[in-house]
């Protein structure tokens, strides 16, 4: 009887072992990014080069030295360690309906809010929005978000609205697993 349990367990450990063993090959077969080579880095810099003399690029650099775009910058600037950290950040909602001009009533959906005095938008599909809808001007939520972007187009920075909380009650989490993480 000693014997036989001895043999499952030698066995069960054997067993382990080459699962575990199996496991180490597979992560350490996954390819690793490979830094940019000198002319990748070259043909990017000629197409960041070529889209600034765009009419497009133009426009940006120009909005980019101009108030609007230096208080977008400093916005980013106050909450840089919040986004880096994924961290909670308060904040109260400005505006449910804000449409910029000439928008498509089925395009995108905006939430604007205030946090520490600087307003920010966050861009949502009108799938995603449903689980806002309830919101209204002046409710204080709980915000964190993994990315933040600049655009001339728009008057605040647009920070992703990855998690929004409510009263401790979560309105709104990104499911990461449907986008490989994006």
């Amino acid at each position: 009887m000693k014997k036989i349990f001895y043999a499952l367990i030698v066995s069960l450990v054997v067993v382990s072992g080459l699962v575990f063993a199996n496991h180490e090959i597979k992560n350490e077969t996954k390819p690793s990014q490979k830094p940019l080579s000198i002319t990748d880095k070259k043909v990017m810099l000629d197409k960041r080069k070529k889209w600034e003399a765009s009419p497009d690029g133009i426009q940006y650099k120009k909005w980019e030295v101009s108030p609007e775009g230096k208080k977008v910058y400093a916005s980013h600037d106050k909450i840089r360690a919040s986004i880096n950290a994924f961290t909670d950040m308060e904040a109260v909602v400005t505006s449910v309906t804000f449409r910029r001009e000439n928008a498509k009533l089925s395009g995108p959906k905006w939430l604007i809010v205030r946090i520490n005095d600087d307003e920010y938008m966050m861009q949502f599909i009108p799938k995603e929005f449903e689980q806002l809808k309830n919101l209204k001007v002046n409710d204080k939520i709980i915000v964190r978000s993994h990315s933040a972007g600049y655009s001339h187009n728009h008057p605040y920075l647009i920070i992703s609205g990855d998690y929004i909380a409510q009263n401790n009650k979560v309105l709104f989490k990104r499911d990461f697993s449907k986008n490989n993480g994006c």
